[in-house]
């Protein structure tokens, strides 16, 4: 799982919740690094926020959805 939050430290709270659960995670803190992770990890699930720098959530989706990636669906 991938998990895309700018506010660093809700992120790495959200990370750890999910960890704990026992998941495998991921975190990054924009648009760009979320992009770039999904690129070389096919992630079954990303968990995206919308107002992110670099690249808003909703263009990260919108390229998910063209190329195929597994989470867009």
């Amino acid at each position: 799982m991938l998990v895309v939050e700018d506010h660093v430290a809700l992120a790495n709270r959200i990370g750890e919740g999910l960890r704990d659960a026992g998941m495998a995670v991921d975190v990054v803190y924009d648009g760009s690094a979320a992009l770039e992770s999904t690129t070389a990890t096919d992630y079954d699930v990303v968990v995206l926020d919308r107002d992110l720098p670099t690249v808003h959530g909703d263009r990260c989706a919108a390229h998910w959805s063209r190329t195929g990636h597994p989470a867009a669906s």
